[in-house]
């Protein structure tokens, strides 16, 4: 019996479907072998975040960085490019040392700022003041010359230092209560005696600089045990050093009680003038769809605390992986993958926006953009970042993954679109679908995020390879789809803290000359 032509033309679509359904299971199963069995995430750690270490715009470290990115990229047969978009204040880190010498000596935990400047060679020894409880910003310009020759304490002394999960497991429920009330008043107070000071915590480093304070402690706790934040000195020519909660403490209570301490700090640090700034751009050319893309996002610096393995360490070796995995399994991909590593994201997606200012042309053929950067833990969270459509595309791709990826991931779709955070949202800005894989929290904001301890040892590496088999078959998907994916937006819902219609947010420019008010 003779066929009809429309049945042998449905017929052959269906042996096609079939094809690349197998097709895609081989690719999924070569992918999750490759990243278990070979997997080269342990030592990518390694090398980035204990040999080369901390990753500070500006620095040495973060251009070291860069060339071993580049190498390791032209190991897995990868091309890869350091693509300057700016430049930046160049600092290097030193050692700091700081001991209480009067009335007893012990050496105290403690360490300079981001972009701090330099004590003399033979070090700082002095006493030190607290921010005074005064009348009004009048009478404090009038104290301001007292801090000539000390160093002055900018941070409240913390009342426990133990975290809240700590109390609520062994105190009873009303001395819990008590204590957070206590908290409560002496944040409050200290609010208060800061607004009177007519100064922030921003800029009241500047002020007692010029009034001759020889340096700034600080203790920016970021309630975990041992956790502090560390970011910028904000200062030209005096040391700002941050302290445990408990050195600080212990300072702050010496001085509020007339014991005269005194303390000596040496801390060294390099000004190393203007440096280039980049990102680093690894490529696997299209074959069918050149000029068409996916991107494997993650920033590549990070705060100098402790040496970013959480942020962003684990994203950006997730997406090497990713990368590494790919051009292996599957090395001739239809359309373009870049692995953008983008520089000085922490001082405001900087490199991300001048990569997607300095390239429209990859920016307008964009397939998807797929970013991780908030910790080690597994990817838990996609939204749809406000593309109308996106639950049909990413809702596909996601089907190809394994269950026991995607039946912890929750989609929101189409979802709101993000005006900042990381760097997905530079191409969202520029109405480019880009997508965050949010990860599961482990403590993050507590531990790690921006603290001195966020090193390879808070690494789940269980969870980060779940990530790169979960991006590089997102990737391949989103590679292999047949369809442009859509770029139609959704109409935005009202902010309920303002009533007013949410509106897209709009494309920033870079800065591309930075560092000079760190």
């Amino acid at each position: 019996m003779k066929k009809s032509l429309p049945f042998l033309v449905v017929l052959f679509m269906l042996q096609g479907i079939i094809a690349f359904a197998q097709t895609t299971q081989e690719i999924v199963d070569k992918i999750v072998k490759e990243a278990n069995e070979n997997s080269q995430l342990e030592p990518l750690a390694h090398e980035l975040m204990d040999v080369i270490g901390p990753r500070l715009v500006g620095t040495p470290q973060m251009k070291k960085a860069h060339d071993w990115a580049v190498q390791k990229y032209a190991q897995w047969g990868i091309a890869a490019e350091n693509e300057k978009w700016g430049q930046w204040r160049g600092w290097e880190r030193g050692i700091t040392h700081v001991d209480l010498v009067s009335p007893r000596v012990v050496s105290l935990s403690g360490m300079q700022l981001a972009w701090s400047p330099s004590t003399p060679k033979k070090g700082l020894t002095a006493g030190m003041m607290i921010i005074p409880d005064v009348a009004d910003s009048l009478a404090f310009q009038k104290w301001l010359p007292n801090v000539k020759g000390k160093f002055v304490m900018v941070s409240m002394m913390e009342p426990t230092g133990r975290p809240d999960y700590n109390w609520k497991e062994y105190a009873t429920e009303e001395s819990f209560e008590k204590m957070k009330q206590d908290r409560n008043s002496l944040n409050e107070a200290w609010r208060e005696r800061y607004k009177k000071t007519g100064y922030t915590t921003r800029n009241i480093n500047e002020a007692l600089e010029a009034a001759g304070a020889i340096g700034i402690l600080q203790s920016r706790w970021s309630e975990g045990f041992g956790a502090n934040k560390i970011f910028g000195a904000n200062t030209k020519k005096i040391p700002v050093v941050d302290l445990s909660l408990e050195d600080y403490g212990l300072l702050y209570r010496m001085v509020e009680h007339g014991e005269q301490p005194m303390i000596k700090v040496m801390a060294e640090s390099k000004e190393l003038g203007t440096v280039p700034t980049f990102n680093t751009i690894a490529t696997i050319p299209g074959t069918e769809l050149p000029n068409e893309y996916i991107i494997l996002s993650a920033h590549f610096d990070s705060w100098d605390g402790a040496t970013g393995a959480t942020d962003n360490g684990t994203g950006t070796i997730t997406m090497m992986e990713a990368a590494r995995i790919l051009k292996k399994i599957y090395p001739n991909p239809k359309r373009t993958i870049i692995v953008g590593h983008w520089g000085s994201e922490e001082q405001g997606l900087n490199g991300s926006r001048a990569f997607v200012e300095d390239h429209p042309e990859i920016v307008e053929g964009l397939q998807a953009l797929f970013n991780q950067d908030n910790g080690t833990g597994r990817v838990v969270r996609i939204s749809g970042q406000g593309f109308l459509n996106s639950y049909d595309y990413m809702g596909r791709w996601l089907e190809a993954a394994p269950e026991s990826i995607t039946k912890q991931i929750e989609t929101t779709f189409p979802g709101t679109p993000a005006g900042g955070g990381s760097d997905y949202a530079s191409f969202v800005a520029a109405g480019a679908p880009a997508f965050s894989l949010s990860s599961l929290n482990w403590s993050y904001f507590d531990y790690t995020w921006h603290t001195n301890l966020d090193t390879y040892d808070k690494i789940v590496f269980d969870d980060v390879r779940n990530n790169a088999i979960l991006t590089a078959i997102l990737a391949y998907m989103a590679s292999e789809d047949p369809d442009r994916t859509s770029r139609e937006k959704a109409v935005l819902h009202t902010n309920p803290r303002t009533g007013e219609q949410r509106e897209w947010p709009s494309m920033r420019s870079p800065n591309r000359d930075g560092g000079k008010n760190e």
